[in-house]
Parts: structure tokens; C-alpha cells; sequence
């Protein structure tokens, strides 16, 4: 399988492009700029996400396009133009798309329907601006109509960590464990987004991974 990660160079996109590789696939990996250091075997290009001229040539005759964007800090904002451009850049290839995004929609169980966002026990809020860019993300995402898309929703703790190989999957609800402890390590998360590009099981829709 061709696949093409966007954001390549970040925590999360680093070990997308690992987990991809190692399952044999001819991977590219997409950075604003030549300095970056990559696993033998792995293509590079520059691009641009926020172009949609850009993303049409990066998918072109791929497969799978993985986004793990992250915009820099104070630039969140960014995001929903950003994720437009990237949308609209789709449009024109036959690639399907698997967007790593946030937990801010997700509901916290047995809260009566309060989201993460809301919810201070799992997103400061002082991180609240954070958690209103993957909203917006989402959204973005939800008005698409003609690209094959999917939104990856980790858990409220998203860190690089361990790769075990094991994890739930739910839909819009937050994944807790018995202390309502919700974590997800960024390996497993690509272990997840491969297993969904090997194995398609949602379509224009918001899955959510957790232990």
C-alpha cells in the first residue's frame, strides 16, 4: 500500500511513519522543509498542507493520506484553514484520508453529555484554545461530502510512550479505565491508524482509541 503522512517530522507522525514502514508499505514522508531525519526506505518530499495544490500532488496515485498536523504553539487557530485546504486538495485525488485529531468532543462517561472540553479533570483550561482547534478540526472534517475521510479521536492523555499492540476503539464517548484514567501512547495510536488503513472500518465518521 502507498501511504503519505503529512506532519511527518512531529512526535505522532514520526511513529506513523515507523509502524507504517515496518509493515511493509512504500511510505512517504511529507515536511515543510529538507531538514529532517528519516528511516531507510522512507520517501520524502516537501509540501505544504495548507495548500491544496500541494496535497493534490502529494496524493496523487496514493492509497492512504495520514495527517498527524500539528500547528506550533500560539497558531492553533490555524487548524480549520488548514484542514479545509487539505479537504479541498483531497477532492481531487482517489486517496483516502485518516486524520489524527484531539478528544475535545468526546464525552466524558456518565457526565449527562459533558465533552472534554468542558471538563477541566481532563483539559486545563488553560488549554481550552487547544481543544477549540480540534473542534474545529472535526467540523471541517464532518461538512466533507466527497473525500473518504476519517477522524482519529485519542484519549484525554496523548503521549509518545511504549508500543503494546492493544487498545479499544469506541465513537464519540471518552475511553477511561476503572480510575477513569484516560491514556493513549502515540505508538499505539499508529498502530491503530494503520490497522484502519489496512482494514477500513469507518467512512466519513469519528472513531476514538483508548486502553
Amino acid at each position: 500500500m502507498k501511504i503519505t503522512v503529512l506532519g511527518a517530522t512531529g512526535s505522532a507522525g514520526r511513529r506513523i511513519v515507523a509502524e507504517a514502514l515496518s509493515r511493509g508499505h512504500d511510505v512517504t514522508a511529507v515536511a515543510r522543509n529538507a531538514s529532517i531525519d528519516l528511516p531507510r526506505g522512507v520517501h520524502f518530499r516537501i509540501g505544504n498542507a495548507s495548500v491544496c495544490d500541494d496535497v493534490a500532488q502529494l496524493a496523487k496515485d496514493q492509497d492512504v493520506v495520514i495527517s498527524a498536523i500539528r500547528p506550533s504553539r500560539g497558531r492553533e487557530g490555524t487548524v480549520t484553514e488548514t484542514t479545509k485546504a487539505l479537504l479541498r486538495g483531497m477532492r481531487k485525488t482517489n486517496a483516502r484520508l485518516l486524520v489524527l485529531g484531539g478528544a475535545a468532543n468526546l464525552v466524558v462517561p456518565g457526565s449527562g453529555g459533558t465533552r472534554v472540553i468542558d471538563d477541566p479533570n481532563y483539559l486545563p483550561t488553560d488549554l481550552r484554545h487547544i481543544g477549540q482547534a480540534s473542534l474545529d478540526q472535526l467540523e471541517a472534517c464532518q461538512t466533507e461530502t466527497e473525500v473518504d475521510w476519517v477522524y482519529l479521536s485519542p484519549s484525554a492523555s496523548f503521549n509518545p510512550g511504549k508500543r503494546t499492540g492493544n487498545y479499544r476503539t469506541g465513537t464519540n464517548e471518552l475511553l477511561v479505565d476503572s480510575d477513569g484514567i484516560s491514556e493513549l501512547s502515540m505508538e499505539d495510536a499508529a498502530v491503530a491508524l494503520l490497522d484502519e488503513a489496512e482494514r477500513p472500518k469507518h467512512h466519513r465518521s469519528q472513531f476514538t482509541v483508548g486502553y
